[in-house]
Protein backbone atom coordinates (compact mmCIF):
# COMPACT_ATOMS: atom_id res chain seq x y z
CA UNK A 1 0.00 0.00 0.00
CA UNK A 2 0.84 3.37 -0.68
CA UNK A 3 2.71 5.02 2.19
CA UNK A 4 0.97 8.28 1.87
CA UNK A 5 -1.96 6.88 1.91
CA UNK A 6 -1.38 4.33 4.60
CA UNK A 7 -0.53 7.82 6.74
CA UNK A 8 -3.87 9.46 5.76
CA UNK A 9 -6.02 5.79 6.78
CA UNK A 10 -4.04 5.93 10.53
CA UNK A 11 -5.35 10.02 10.69
CA UNK A 12 -8.67 8.80 9.70
CA UNK A 13 -8.31 6.15 12.20
CA UNK A 14 -8.04 8.41 15.00
CA UNK A 15 -9.48 7.37 18.67
CA UNK A 16 -10.78 10.70 19.21
CA UNK A 17 -13.44 10.03 16.58
CA UNK A 18 -17.06 8.84 18.11
CA UNK A 19 -19.27 7.85 15.88
CA UNK A 20 -22.15 8.50 18.44
CA UNK A 21 -21.30 12.30 18.87
CA UNK A 22 -19.47 13.09 15.37
CA UNK A 23 -21.82 11.52 13.13
CA UNK A 24 -23.10 14.96 12.16
CA UNK A 25 -19.79 16.57 11.90
CA UNK A 26 -19.27 13.37 9.13
CA UNK A 27 -22.43 14.37 7.17
CA UNK A 28 -21.45 18.06 7.42
CA UNK A 29 -18.10 16.96 5.93
CA UNK A 30 -19.84 14.93 3.06
CA UNK A 31 -22.03 17.37 2.19
CA UNK A 32 -19.07 19.86 2.09
CA UNK A 33 -17.58 16.98 -0.44
CA UNK A 34 -20.84 16.87 -2.58
CA UNK A 35 -21.72 18.92 -5.45
CA UNK A 36 -24.52 19.64 -6.59
CA UNK A 37 -25.45 16.69 -9.66
CA UNK A 38 -23.14 18.19 -12.81
CA UNK A 39 -25.22 19.29 -15.51
CA UNK A 40 -23.39 16.81 -17.89
CA UNK A 41 -24.98 13.87 -15.43
CA UNK A 42 -28.30 12.41 -16.94
CA UNK A 43 -30.15 12.46 -14.05
CA UNK A 44 -34.02 12.23 -13.02
CA UNK A 45 -34.80 12.62 -9.55
CA UNK A 46 -38.40 10.92 -8.33
CA UNK A 47 -39.73 10.61 -5.43
CA UNK A 48 -41.95 7.58 -3.98
CA UNK A 49 -44.51 7.61 -1.19
CA UNK A 50 -43.81 5.49 1.58
CA UNK A 51 -46.38 2.26 2.31
CA UNK A 52 -48.27 4.78 5.18
CA UNK A 53 -48.19 7.62 2.93
CA UNK A 54 -46.67 9.56 5.39
CA UNK A 55 -43.48 10.18 4.26
CA UNK A 56 -41.83 10.58 0.21
CA UNK A 57 -38.45 8.67 -0.42
CA UNK A 58 -36.69 10.48 -3.00
CA UNK A 59 -34.86 8.24 -5.88
CA UNK A 60 -32.71 9.53 -7.99
CA UNK A 61 -32.20 8.09 -11.60
CA UNK A 62 -29.29 7.70 -13.42
CA UNK A 63 -28.83 7.15 -17.16
CA UNK A 64 -25.99 6.04 -18.79
CA UNK A 65 -23.71 7.83 -21.32
CA UNK A 66 -24.72 4.14 -23.88
CA UNK A 67 -27.25 2.07 -22.76
CA UNK A 68 -25.93 -1.71 -23.13
CA UNK A 69 -28.56 -3.59 -21.22
CA UNK A 70 -32.03 -3.75 -20.26
CA UNK A 71 -31.43 -4.99 -16.36
CA UNK A 72 -31.79 -2.04 -14.04
CA UNK A 73 -29.98 -2.05 -11.07
CA UNK A 74 -31.48 -0.53 -7.27
CA UNK A 75 -28.67 0.65 -5.50
CA UNK A 76 -28.18 1.50 -1.98
CA UNK A 77 -25.79 3.51 -0.36
CA UNK A 78 -23.67 3.30 2.79
CA UNK A 79 -22.62 4.97 5.84
CA UNK A 80 -23.32 3.19 8.64
CA UNK A 81 -27.15 3.54 8.03
CA UNK A 82 -26.10 6.74 9.62
CA UNK A 83 -24.58 9.10 7.11
CA UNK A 84 -24.81 9.09 3.30
CA UNK A 85 -26.89 10.53 0.70
CA UNK A 86 -27.57 10.62 -2.78
CA UNK A 87 -25.79 13.52 -3.40
CA UNK A 88 -22.70 11.87 -1.88
CA UNK A 89 -22.95 8.94 -3.88
CA UNK A 90 -23.60 10.92 -7.29
CA UNK A 91 -20.02 9.78 -8.47
CA UNK A 92 -20.55 6.17 -7.35
CA UNK A 93 -23.62 5.86 -9.21
CA UNK A 94 -22.46 7.86 -12.38
CA UNK A 95 -19.72 5.59 -12.76
CA UNK A 96 -21.47 2.53 -12.01
CA UNK A 97 -23.99 3.84 -15.08
CA UNK A 98 -21.84 4.69 -17.29
CA UNK A 99 -19.67 1.57 -17.04
CA UNK A 100 -21.56 -0.93 -16.75
CA UNK A 101 -24.27 0.52 -19.40
CA UNK A 102 -27.46 0.17 -17.00
CA UNK A 103 -29.90 2.79 -15.77
CA UNK A 104 -29.16 2.77 -11.98
CA UNK A 105 -32.19 3.77 -9.50
CA UNK A 106 -30.39 5.29 -5.86
CA UNK A 107 -32.59 5.54 -2.97
CA UNK A 108 -32.08 8.12 -0.37
CA UNK A 109 -33.72 6.30 2.65
CA UNK A 110 -34.18 7.82 6.26
CA UNK A 111 -31.12 7.68 8.44
CA UNK A 112 -30.51 6.74 12.27
CA UNK A 113 -30.35 7.83 14.87
CA UNK A 114 -33.21 10.16 14.07
CA UNK A 115 -35.30 7.25 12.17
CA UNK A 116 -33.41 4.28 13.51
CA UNK A 117 -34.33 0.55 12.87
CA UNK A 118 -36.29 -0.43 11.07
CA UNK A 119 -36.82 2.83 9.32
CA UNK A 120 -34.59 2.81 6.44
CA UNK A 121 -35.21 -1.29 5.79
CA UNK A 122 -38.75 -0.38 5.40
CA UNK A 123 -37.84 3.05 2.99
CA UNK A 124 -35.32 0.31 1.01
CA UNK A 125 -38.18 -2.74 1.04
CA UNK A 126 -41.00 -0.49 -0.15
CA UNK A 127 -38.82 1.29 -3.31
CA UNK A 128 -37.54 -2.28 -3.94
CA UNK A 129 -41.29 -3.46 -3.92
CA UNK A 130 -42.78 -0.70 -6.11
CA UNK A 131 -39.78 -1.09 -8.91
CA UNK A 132 -39.76 -5.05 -8.84
CA UNK A 133 -43.81 -4.91 -9.29
CA UNK A 134 -45.07 -4.42 -12.48
CA UNK A 135 -48.04 -2.59 -12.98
CA UNK A 136 -51.03 -4.27 -14.68
CA UNK A 137 -50.69 -4.95 -18.28
CA UNK A 138 -46.73 -3.96 -18.04
CA UNK A 139 -44.13 -6.62 -18.44
CA UNK A 140 -42.44 -8.14 -16.01
CA UNK A 141 -38.69 -6.98 -15.79
CA UNK A 142 -35.35 -8.43 -14.45
CA UNK A 143 -33.70 -6.27 -11.76
CA UNK A 144 -29.98 -6.04 -9.95
CA UNK A 145 -29.72 -4.86 -6.50
CA UNK A 146 -26.75 -3.50 -5.75
CA UNK A 147 -25.40 -2.04 -2.31
CA UNK A 148 -21.96 -1.17 -0.38
CA UNK A 149 -21.19 -1.48 3.31
CA UNK A 150 -24.83 -0.67 5.11
CA UNK A 151 -26.34 -0.50 1.68
CA UNK A 152 -24.99 -4.09 1.48
CA UNK A 153 -26.47 -5.18 4.66
CA UNK A 154 -29.67 -3.93 3.19
CA UNK A 155 -29.61 -5.22 -0.54
CA UNK A 156 -29.31 -8.77 1.69
CA UNK A 157 -31.88 -8.08 3.82
CA UNK A 158 -34.40 -7.19 1.50
CA UNK A 159 -33.63 -10.35 -0.80
CA UNK A 160 -34.13 -12.46 2.61
CA UNK A 161 -37.28 -10.45 3.53
CA UNK A 162 -38.37 -10.81 -1.04
CA UNK A 163 -38.33 -14.68 -0.42
CA UNK A 164 -39.60 -14.85 2.95
CA UNK A 165 -43.03 -13.23 1.43
CA UNK A 166 -42.81 -14.64 -2.07
CA UNK A 167 -42.07 -11.63 -3.72
CA UNK A 168 -40.90 -11.23 -7.04
CA UNK A 169 -36.99 -11.57 -6.06
CA UNK A 170 -33.97 -9.02 -8.17
CA UNK A 171 -32.59 -11.37 -10.55
CA UNK A 172 -28.85 -11.15 -9.64
CA UNK A 173 -27.72 -9.03 -5.80
CA UNK A 174 -23.90 -7.38 -5.87
CA UNK A 175 -22.82 -6.45 -2.32
CA UNK A 176 -19.74 -4.38 -2.00
CA UNK A 177 -18.21 -5.00 1.72
CA UNK A 178 -21.48 -5.56 3.10
CA UNK A 179 -22.30 -5.45 6.51
CA UNK A 180 -23.09 -9.02 7.89
CA UNK A 181 -23.09 -9.67 11.37
CA UNK A 182 -23.60 -8.10 14.64
CA UNK A 183 -20.11 -8.00 16.96
CA UNK A 184 -17.33 -5.46 15.68
CA UNK A 185 -15.68 -5.99 18.89
CA UNK A 186 -12.53 -7.99 19.72
CA UNK A 187 -15.26 -10.98 20.60
CA UNK A 188 -15.92 -11.12 17.16
CA UNK A 189 -15.11 -14.29 15.47
CA UNK A 190 -13.78 -12.44 11.93
CA UNK A 191 -10.07 -12.44 12.06
CA UNK A 192 -9.72 -9.02 9.84
CA UNK A 193 -11.95 -7.51 12.77
CA UNK A 194 -9.00 -7.64 14.51
CA UNK A 195 -5.83 -7.42 11.95
CA UNK A 196 -7.49 -5.15 10.07
CA UNK A 197 -9.70 -2.95 12.66
CA UNK A 198 -7.50 -0.10 13.63
CA UNK A 199 -5.38 1.42 10.94
CA UNK A 200 -7.37 1.56 8.33
CA UNK A 201 -9.80 4.39 8.19
CA UNK A 202 -12.97 2.23 8.81
CA UNK A 203 -12.63 1.19 12.36
CA UNK A 204 -13.85 -1.21 14.65
CA UNK A 205 -15.05 1.28 16.92
CA UNK A 206 -16.89 3.25 14.34
CA UNK A 207 -18.83 0.28 12.88
CA UNK A 208 -20.04 -1.08 16.31
CA UNK A 209 -21.12 3.11 16.82
CA UNK A 210 -22.79 2.65 13.70
CA UNK A 211 -24.80 -0.30 14.64
CA UNK A 212 -25.73 1.25 18.04
CA UNK A 213 -26.97 3.99 16.81
CA UNK A 214 -28.84 2.49 13.94
CA UNK A 215 -30.40 -0.31 16.83
CA UNK A 216 -29.48 0.39 20.45
CA UNK A 217 -30.72 -3.02 21.55
CA UNK A 218 -28.42 -5.69 21.28
CA UNK A 219 -31.28 -8.46 21.02
CA UNK A 220 -32.45 -6.52 17.25
CA UNK A 221 -29.03 -6.36 15.98
CA UNK A 222 -28.82 -10.21 16.22
CA UNK A 223 -31.45 -11.18 14.31
CA UNK A 224 -31.38 -11.42 10.28
CA UNK A 225 -32.88 -8.08 9.92
CA UNK A 226 -29.64 -6.65 10.78
CA UNK A 227 -27.35 -9.18 10.52
CA UNK A 228 -28.00 -11.41 7.63
CA UNK A 229 -25.62 -14.33 8.86
CA UNK A 230 -28.09 -14.58 11.62
CA UNK A 231 -30.43 -15.89 8.88
CA UNK A 232 -31.95 -19.49 9.50
CA UNK A 233 -33.04 -19.68 5.58
CA UNK A 234 -30.77 -18.86 3.09
CA UNK A 235 -32.33 -20.89 0.18
CA UNK A 236 -33.44 -19.64 -3.03
CA UNK A 237 -31.41 -16.16 -3.26
CA UNK A 238 -30.87 -14.45 -5.93
CA UNK A 239 -27.60 -15.14 -7.87
CA UNK A 240 -24.73 -13.33 -5.60
CA UNK A 241 -21.84 -11.35 -6.07
CA UNK A 242 -19.81 -10.46 -2.82
CA UNK A 243 -16.95 -8.20 -3.11
CA UNK A 244 -14.75 -7.29 -0.30
CA UNK A 245 -11.08 -5.10 0.22
CA UNK A 246 -8.43 -6.83 1.71
CA UNK A 247 -7.53 -4.18 4.76
CA UNK A 248 -11.52 -4.05 5.81
CA UNK A 249 -12.57 -5.04 8.69
CA UNK A 250 -15.67 -6.22 7.72
CA UNK A 251 -14.05 -8.50 4.86
CA UNK A 252 -14.12 -11.90 6.30
CA UNK A 253 -18.15 -11.35 8.09
CA UNK A 254 -18.78 -10.72 4.04
CA UNK A 255 -17.72 -13.50 2.62
CA UNK A 256 -18.77 -15.66 5.25
CA UNK A 257 -21.61 -14.66 4.19
CA UNK A 258 -20.92 -15.70 0.33
CA UNK A 259 -19.98 -18.93 1.75
CA UNK A 260 -23.19 -19.34 3.65
CA UNK A 261 -25.70 -18.28 0.37
CA UNK A 262 -23.36 -21.22 -1.69
CA UNK A 263 -23.87 -23.93 0.82
CA UNK A 264 -27.31 -23.10 1.39
CA UNK A 265 -27.61 -23.75 -2.72
CA UNK A 266 -27.79 -20.22 -4.15
CA UNK A 267 -24.69 -19.58 -6.96
CA UNK A 268 -22.34 -17.25 -5.41
CA UNK A 269 -19.48 -15.58 -6.46
CA UNK A 270 -16.68 -13.97 -4.10
CA UNK A 271 -13.51 -11.73 -5.02
CA UNK A 272 -11.87 -9.94 -2.41
CA UNK A 273 -9.78 -6.34 -4.12
CA UNK A 274 -6.51 -6.48 -3.04
CA UNK A 275 -4.46 -3.65 -1.94
CA UNK A 276 -8.01 -1.87 -1.07
CA UNK A 277 -9.61 -0.56 2.32
CA UNK A 278 -13.56 -0.35 2.81
CA UNK A 279 -15.20 2.52 0.92
CA UNK A 280 -13.54 2.60 -2.15
CA UNK A 281 -16.80 2.30 -4.53
CA UNK A 282 -16.59 6.32 -3.78
CA UNK A 283 -13.07 6.49 -5.27
CA UNK A 284 -12.59 8.16 -8.86
CA UNK A 285 -12.54 5.73 -11.57
CA UNK A 286 -8.91 5.92 -12.70
CA UNK A 287 -8.17 4.47 -9.05
CA UNK A 288 -7.10 0.56 -9.83
CA UNK A 289 -9.94 -1.25 -6.36
CA UNK A 290 -12.70 0.78 -8.77
CA UNK A 291 -11.53 0.12 -12.09
CA UNK A 292 -11.19 -3.94 -11.07
CA UNK A 293 -14.59 -3.54 -9.29
CA UNK A 294 -16.32 -2.55 -12.38
CA UNK A 295 -14.98 -5.64 -14.65
CA UNK A 296 -15.97 -7.92 -11.75
CA UNK A 297 -19.61 -6.65 -11.53
CA UNK A 298 -19.71 -6.41 -15.40
CA UNK A 299 -18.41 -9.65 -16.15
CA UNK A 300 -20.98 -11.15 -13.30
CA UNK A 301 -23.82 -9.09 -14.72
CA UNK A 302 -23.48 -10.13 -18.62
CA UNK A 303 -22.92 -14.19 -17.95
Amino acid sequence: MNPVFKFLLRLASSPRIDMQEDYQWVRKMQKLFSSAPSARYRILDEKIYSINKDHEIPVRIFYPKQKKHPEPILYIHGGGWVTGDIDYYTRACVNIADHLGRVVYSVDYRLAPENPFPAGLEDVYRVAEVLLTPLEGEQEEDWIIMGDSAGGNLAAVVSLLFKKRQKRMPKKQVLIYPVTYWDHTENSPFESIKTNGYDYGMTIKKIQGFMELYSPDLSERKTALISPLMAEDLTEQPETLVLTAEYDPLRDEGEAYGKALRKAGNIVNIHRVLNSVHGFINYPTFTEPVEETLKVMDDFLIR
